[in-house]
């Protein structure tokens, strides 16, 4: 199961919002940091206010912030509401299933159960526990990014960018 990349960029937008708690952040400065496109964070930021996870103010001065707690915010809630699909097989939808097993077959049901704990994992995590660093404070930040803390992304052994498995 690969998450799509509108999960990836909601999770490090409120990841960036939760290391940078005490001020409010710009959809510049999360695009510049991450390298990501400014229109597709845009989009990102309106969603996540709208869900009432980031308030955001307009005109100079403005930027987002997180409304809740990191700790209230679940992970599994998240991917939830960003992901739109979670058919891992085609029997999964019903209404557009034409699978011919479907009758006999037990995959749908260890698929199933593997989402089920899947999200059970992703349930027991909160953003506070993803963020993994407090904030830092003004002016002391990291070296050549004026003071803003940044959540670093880096690629496990095994794993090619944004810990996503490497392909061969």
């Amino acid at each position: 199961m690969r998450l799509a990349e509108y999960t990836d960029y909601t999770l490090r937008v409120l990841m960036y919002c939760a290391a940078n708690r005490q001020r409010l952040v710009t959809i510049a400065e999360m695009a510049e940091s991450y390298g990501l496109s400014k229109n597709h964070l845009m989009k990102v930021v309106n969603d996540l206010a709208r869900q009432g996870l980031l308030e955001t103010t307009r005109g100079r001065g403005g930027g987002v912030r997180l409304v809740q707690e990191p700790s209230a915010i679940r992970i599994g809630d998240v991917v939830r509401a960003s992901e739109t699909d979670f058919r891992l097989v085609e029997c999964f939808d019903m209404a557009t299933n034409s699978c011919t097993l479907t009758a006999t077959c037990r995959m749908r049901h260890l698929l199933d159960a593997a989402l089920l704990a899947y999200f059970k994992e992703l349930d027991s995590a909160t953003l506070a526990d993803i963020v993994g660093q407090a904030p830092a404070k003004a002016g002391r930040g990291a070296p050549g990014r004026g003071g803003r803390a940044v959540i670093p992304i880096r690629a496990a052994a095994g794993q090619g960018q944004r810990g996503r498995p490497a392909t061969r």
